[in-house]
Parts: C-alpha cells; sequence; structure tokens
C-alpha cells in the first residue's frame, strides 16, 4: 500500500510534528511549519494530531494512490484535481483505488498538508518521521520527494467508492488563516535591546526570496542594537528573531539551528507559527508587542479549537 510520487512539486516532504528533546545535542526539532493546518487535516481524517503528513511547498506533486484513501488537504489555497474533479480544503474526502491527485500552484499561502487516515510508514529516527533536510534524516532517505518515489500508507480506513467521495461537513481555518489580511505576529522581548525600541514594531517587514524552512529574512527599517557586543553562540528556536550585521531580522522557524551568533532580539509566539508558515516571499507582516500572559491565552484558545474540532468529527463518525 503506498501513493507513488509522479511528479514531486516545487518542495514536497514527509513530515510530523517534530523531534523534541535533542536541542541540547545539536539536533534540531523540524516537522510541520504549520501545525494547526497539519492537525486539522489529521483530524478530519481520523488521525492523532501530529501522524505524519506531505507538507507542500508553493507548488505541489502529482500523486497516484494504490489502494482506497480517506484524505484531508489543508493549509494554503491550493489548486488540486481528481481527473476532472477540482477537490475542496478543509474536508474529508475518500477516493478510490488508483486515484491520481494534481496538485498545482499554492493561490495563497505557502504550505499545504496531504494527510490520509491511518497516516504514513516512515521510520522514525529519534522520535520523529519528520524530514530534517539539513542533517538529512529520515523522512524518505532525508530529502524531498522525487519522481518516482513509493511512499508507504500504514494500515488505514479503506472506502468503498468508485469516485470521490466528498463530506459535507468541513473545517474553518479563520481566524488562524486569514490570507487576505496582512499577517500580525506577537512578539515578546528579546535579550537583547535596540536602539529604536520601537522599530521593530512601527514598520511592516518584508519576506525576502532566500527565506525557507530554516527562517524568514526581513527586510525594512534597518535596526541597531543599543548596545553591540562581542558576538557569542547562544541557543536559539523556532520562533526566535535574530539580529545580523546588516541590520535585517531572521526570525527562525522549524529547520532553525540549535545556536547562533546573532544577537536574540524577540521570539514570535507559538500560536503564530502557523500564520508565519504561510508567508509568501514578497508579502508583508507587522510585529506586535506581547506578554507571556497573552501568549499563553492565545496557544490555549487555538488548541482548544483543535480540540473542539476533533470531538465534533468523533461525533459525526459515530452518527
Amino acid at each position: 500500500m503506498s501513493i507513488e510520487v509522479l511528479e514531486p512539486g516545487l518542495l514536497t516532504t514527509v513530515q510530523d510534528c517534530g523531534r523534541h528533546g535533542y536541542r541540547h545535542l545539536g539536533v534540531g526539532q523540524s516537522g510541520v511549519l504549520d501545525s494547526f493546518s497539519a492537525a486539522v487535516a489529521n483530524i478530519l481524517v481520523g488521525n492523532s494530531p501530529g501522524s505524519p503528513l506531505l507538507e507542500m511547498t508553493l507548488r505541489g506533486p502529482v500523486v497516484r494512490f494504490s489502494v482506497p484513501a480517506r484524505i484531508a488537504i489543508c493549509g494554503a489555497g491550493i489548486d488540486v484535481h481528481c481527473g476532472d474533479l477540482v477537490l475542496p480544503l478543509w474536508r474529508r474526502i475518500d477516493l478510490a483505488a488508483g486515484s491520481t491527485l494534481h496538485f498545482g500552484a499554492c493561490r495563497s499561502g505557502a504550505r499545504a498538508y496531504l494527510a490520509v487516515n491511518g497516516g504514513f510508514e516512515v521510520d522514525p529516527i529519534l522520535g520523529s518521521t519528520s524530514t530534517d533536510l539539513r542533517a538529512g534524516f529520515p523522512g524518505l532517505a532525508g530529502r524531498q520527494l522525487q519522481a518516482g518515489d513509493r511512499v508507504r500508507l500504514a494500515h488505514g480506513i479503506q472506502p468503498d467508492c468508485s469516485e470521490p467521495r466528498i463530506a459535507r461537513c468541513w473545517a474553518n481555518p479563520s481566524p488562524e488563516l486569514d490570507f487576505k489580511q496582512t499577517a500580525l505576529v506577537h512578539l515578546l522581548p528579546g535579550s537583547d535591546q535596540l536602539a529604536d525600541a520601537d522599530a521593530l514594531h512601527s514598520t511592516p517587514w518584508t519576506i525576502g526570496s532566500a527565506s525557507n524552512r530554516q527562517g524568514l529574512r526581513l527586510s525594512g527599517a534597518s535596526l541597531q542594537l543599543r548596545n553591540p557586543r562581542e558576538a557569542i553562540s547562544e541557543p536559539v528556536m523556532p520562533g526566535t528573531v535574530q539580529l545580523p550585521a546588516d541590520g535585517n531580522p531572521i526570525l527562525l522557524l522549524a529547520d532553525a539551528q540549535t545556536h547562533g551568533g546573532y544577537a536574540r532580539i524577540g521570539h514570535a509566539i507559538r500560536a503564530d507559527w502557523p500564520r508565519l508558515a504561510q508567508l509568501r516571499p514578497g508579502e508583508r507582516m507587522y510585529f506586535v508587542p506581547c506578554s507571556t500572559g497573552q501568549a499563553s491565552r492565545l496557544w490555549r484558545r487555538q488548541q482548544q479549537g483543535l480540540a473542539r474540532l476533533a470531538i465534533a468529527v468523533s461525533r459525526a463518525d459515530q452518527a
């Protein structure tokens, strides 16, 4: 049981909720960049929220299912067809054996997720199946998918249908993902202070073309430290905002290194990481100040929403 990759797309990888507890050994987190969309896709098909799935960046692959499967596609506004049928996002869909999905470009957002009931059967390393492109493990040989690859499917529901069967109910991605609005990112204070304390929050920031899974490179006002100091390698993590000597911040994402010598001028709260994951080169965002209490409330609200969705899906399956 597998899906065959006919065309790989721009950057398609196997990811789960990440590799935790090894940063002190120099092993990064990896995992899905948009944890909200990935969790919703998994919940819709009946998986646990952190199950392995496919993350697609900007343009998706063409894949063929060898067996019937129950799927969901969430995240960026990506075009996807099965034959002549346009498939919707944020819904559960049953596919017949031999179904071929053609993923196109992301019309809004940057990353979409394909979940399959039962998940993907990938050997974990250090407790995770996530692909770490910099370290080269595990996923599928530690790399992005290529044409001709086959990704094994774990044993899951095999629906009895001859054509796609689309569920009537759907998940609402708002307010976590509102692509019509400029992204507002809540920022906790960093350990290094800026010469102009308001500069980080008073200007829009543009996503640079060199951005990737490791971090977003931002351009806008050139920032300066209040007390420049000798660069010392210090711990960093996803969400950390670093300031290189050129004054243009870098906002670290899931594939972030574990240590860095740049100044740490802030930290993007975890509840906003899904929106950060969906930013495309050329788009703008704003930082807004945040307290630890507000960060906790926003995170709890997001997790409570996912829990309510899981309950609703479970009840719908039992009805």
